[in-house]
């Protein structure tokens, strides 16, 4: 059986033919090619993948990108569902897991919840574990320009401090929408906010993500 990241990678390279190159994705303007093509530049172009988070280096990432972008759409398909290349760290299964579970849960997420009538999924248990570790070791970043403490509790397991402070915003949900809140993908994660009314104000005005 594959891992989750490897799981996820092929279930959404399946969304992917499923729904063609010009569906839409969660990620403003960007299609579904657009998106294939930000993948295989991440893996496939380490000139161009760190301007995908390094600002200075963002026009060339972005230039690759779309030149990418341009390939047959089951060529370019045919390279996510491929994975990194044999040079590629990343084709190591213990540094996909950590590298890859929440990029393509996030991006099959951002697919699958653009089109209507999506239901949240029951993940296994295997993703939800592999999930709920990477929100702990990231968290505190994902939620840095948040001015208020945060906690995740999530269905079933231990709680996660996002982010310390005070007040305490409190995140309810299936760690998957967790997940998925702490990405930026407020407006479709399905969790519940209590806390202070300010507090809670504050978080959901905050831009979270990378």
């Amino acid at each position: 059986m594959p891992g989750p990241a490897r799981a996820e990678r092929l279930a959404l390279c399946e969304l992917f033919v499923q729904v063609g190159p010009d569906a839409p994705t969660l990620l403003g303007e960007w299609t579904t090619r657009d998106l294939a093509a930000h993948l295989v530049v991440r893996e496939r172009r380490p000139d161009a993948a760190a301007g995908i988070v390094v600002p200075i280096l963002a026009r060339h990432a972005e230039r690759v990108r779309v030149q990418e972008r341009e390939r047959p759409w089951p060529e370019l398909v045919a390279l996510v569902r491929e994975g990194p290349p044999v040079w590629n760290p990343m084709r190591v299964g213990r540094v996909d897991t950590i590298a890859n579970t929440v990029e393509f849960f996030v991006h099959h997420e951002d697919v699958r919840r653009a089109e209507n009538g999506w239901t949240v999924r029951r993940l296994s248990s295997e993703l939800e574990d592999a999930l709920a570790t990477a929100l702990d070791r990231t968290g505190g970043l994902l939620t840095r320009k948040a001015p208020v403490g945060i906690a995740l509790e999530p269905d079933g397991r231990s709680p996660i401090r996002l982010r310390r402070g005070e007040p305490v915003v409190t995140i309810r949900g299936p760690i998957g929408e967790g997940v998925l809140y702490a990405y930026g993908r407020k407006d479709v994660a399905e969790v519940t906010v209590a806390g202070p009314d300010d507090a809670v104000a504050a978080v959901a005005a905050a831009p979270f993500g990378l």
